[in-house]
């Protein structure tokens, strides 16, 4: 069996247009939702990664991001994005909903520290987001096959995969990326997989901008 780090980093795109509210699940005891603070901007900045190595190579380009799709509108960055805390007040997941482009919301940065994971907080990072304080769909999400933990869980809450060739500027690699799915997931998530086609209004949007937003 291949190993998960060969697993390529093909663009995937989901859309969830109802929430499967069966999925819902609240947070772990212990643990509390809480926002970013603009002290904790690096804190944010380096918490996809897992190794540190990663982190550092990657600051440049989370420190652009930020600046291109949130730097007009940092205000709303921090209403928005939140991080789940443990009972000493540490960050141990983030996630949030963003409006792209102005126009489509979008899931952005659902990640949950390494040796947290196995506990629900994810499960209940995306009640909070879609379920409980969310209420205008669709909302979409960009990922990548190595994501396929994640993958199932965001299909666990209504989410299919986007079949559309392009989605802005980028390449749909749904078909190169499901061989890997195969892979790596347990054959009932596999199964329970579903397809849709996009919402125009984020075809159009993201067409319309030289920045992908999500």
């Amino acid at each position: 069996m291949p190993s998960i780090h060969e697993i390529p980093d093909y663009n995937l795109f989901m859309c969830c247009r109802e929430p499967n509210r069966e999925a819902a699940a609240k947070l772990p005891d212990g643990y509390k939702f809480d926002l970013c603070r603009p002290d904790e901007l690096d804190i944010w900045k380096r918490f996809p990664f897992d190794r540190e190595e990663d982190a550092d190579s990657y600051y440049g380009y989370m420190t652009e991001y930020f600046d291109n799709v949130y730097g007009a509108d940092t205000d709303e960055f921090y209403r928005r994005c939140l991080f789940v805390r443990s009972s000493d007040g540490t960050p141990v997941a983030t996630g949030f909903v963003w409006r792209a482009y102005g126009r489509v919301n979008t899931l952005h940065w659902i990640k949950t520290r390494h040796d947290c994971e196995n506990l629900g907080i994810g499960r209940a990072l995306l009640t909070r987001l879609l379920i409980d304080t969310s209420d205008e769909y669709p909302i979409c999400l960009h990922t990548q096959p190595s994501s396929f933990r994640a993958i199932k869980l965001y299909s666990d809450f209504g989410f299919d995969f986007i079949t559309d060739d392009v989605v802005g500027r980028r390449k749909n690699q749904l078909h190169e990326s499901l061989p890997w799915l195969k892979e790596f997931m347990l054959p009932e998530a596999l199964a329970a997989l579903r397809y849709t086609n996009a919402p125009q209004e984020l075809l159009e949007a993201a067409a319309a901008s030289e920045i992908n937003e999500f």
